[in-house]
């Protein structure tokens, strides 16, 4: 018996010390939520033509510019019929680096110009239409050792592409009718 009050005697109720580790969680808890992102959100602003657009007056001076994106081939062209650049798709998509780089010429011709309408066929997925928007806009550039997006044409509408029109020719094949 004499043991177990020995045991007693000596089991007794230990301090817990917190304080290290609250000092932890108070610098601990603020790093942790400023190095977090809660949310990012990108909002694109989109122009949609009006309906009495096709009514309005023509001006043939003035280009507006066009990216007609079809499954074959992706048409940088002025909104007059003239084509500008035809970039055709291979086995691997669409290639957005020479859309890129086509654009850039044109913004180097035309530094005004801010405005490109996108037209799309009835079937070009999302991500295809993510990525002309994204080529149209902005590139990336060197100023200052920094990589920065330069500004190409940020003000986007969106359009339906123009019905391919085939010219049937007739006669002889010399473009002459019968």
């Amino acid at each position: 018996m004499d043991r177990l009050r020995r045991k007693h005697k000596h089991a007794e109720a230990a301090d817990l010390d917190v304080t290290p580790f609250m000092n932890l969680m108070i610098v601990l808890v603020p790093v942790l939520l400023l190095s977090m992102v809660f949310t990012h959100t990108t909002v694109i602003d989109l122009n949609f033509p009006a309906g009495d657009a096709a009514n309005a007056a023509f001006d043939p001076d003035a280009v507006h510019l066009e990216v007609i994106v079809r499954e074959t081939e992706l048409v940088v062209a002025d909104g007059r019929g003239g084509k500008i650049k035809s970039i055709p798709a291979s086995e691997a998509g669409h290639d957005f680096e020479t859309l890129s780089l086509v654009m850039q010429e044109v913004k180097r011709r035309l530094p005004e110009k801010r405005e490109v309408t996108v037209l799309l066929e009835a079937r070009t997925d999302y991500q295809t239409l993510v990525s002309v928007m994204d080529k149209v806009r902005s590139y990336p550039t060197v100023q200052a050792l920094e990589v920065v997006q330069a500004e190409l044409f940020p003000v986007i509408s969106l359009g339906d592409t123009p019905v391919a029109q085939e010219v049937a020719v007739a006669g002889n094949g010399t473009g002459e009718g019968a």
